[in-house]
């Protein structure tokens, strides 16, 4: 992979979206690419920019909105275009984010994948009031129950569901997951599964908002994940190389 450019490894990473929808059947238009852009600078997230790429992840609040500010600076566009609805460059938080911390997101994020608790919706949905706007949100199950990783139970969604809907400001698009690290991807087919099953229950069950999106799959899953019904994949390292 170092032997390649970076709009070389963009357009494989892109060619094997589209043949991993087109063996489910599905339009490849379907499933954004998520740029996990963690731990690289703006210019490299400007040479992605310029490469095609549009949308970015980051995982640390401390790191983006510095890095934001940067890049629309680097693009000669104002940072409010940054994060706003028709953005330039969307960006979206996916990584652990603390409720002390909601407020740092909103400048910059159009979209946070990681809501893990009812608590931090409620911070998120005040910010969201006192700004007066809204934020996309996924919430984040831990399909595989793993102790270190974070997110709602699949028995603890409903109710979650349920009291986050009624939340001013915030607006549910679908779930998240992390799957585990496994040496074959087909390992973790089943989490993928999983997540999907959950999406389309909380559908039935709460019709009137929108579950659009799945996040899930990475740099070692992602053609599984979209087989599965992935809308949005976070992608780093087989567009990045390994972080600085």
């Amino acid at each position: 992979m170092t032997d390649l450019t970076l709009a070389e490894r963009i357009a494989t990473v892109q060619a094997r979206i589209a043949a991993a929808a087109q063996r489910a059947g599905r339009d490849p238009a379907e499933i954004t690419l998520v740029a996990v852009s963690k731990m690289h600078p703006a210019e490299t997230v400007v040479a992605a920019y310029q490469a095609g790429l549009r949308v970015f992840g980051e995982n640390r609040v401390e790191e983006a909105g510095p890095k934001s500010v940067a890049v629309a600076a680097l693009l000669n566009c104002p940072p409010s275009v940054v994060g706003g609805p028709s953005p330039i460059v969307e960006w979206h938080m996916i990584g652990h984010l603390q409720s002390r911390k909601a407020d740092e997101v909103l400048p910059w994020a159009s979209m946070v994948h990681s809501v893990d608790s009812v608590k931090l919706a409620g911070r998120l949905s005040r910010v969201c009031q006192a700004a007066d706007r809204e934020l996309s949100i996924l919430l984040e199950v831990n399909v595989a129950g793993e102790a270190n990783k974070y997110g709602l139970t699949p028995a603890e969604l409903p109710d979650a569901v349920e009291a986050i809907a009624a939340l001013p400001g915030l607006r549910v698009r679908g779930l998240m997951t992390m799957a585990p690290i496994v040496p074959d991807p087909e390992e973790a087919r089943p989490v993928f599964a999983g997540l999907r099953r959950l999406r389309d229950d909380m559908a039935r069950r709460f019709p009137a908002l929108d579950w659009r999106h799945l996040s899930m799959g990475m740099t070692d899953d992602f053609e599984v994940a979209i087989e599965e019904g992935a809308t949005m994949v976070r992608i780093g390292r087989a567009i990045f190389g390994e972080s600085a």
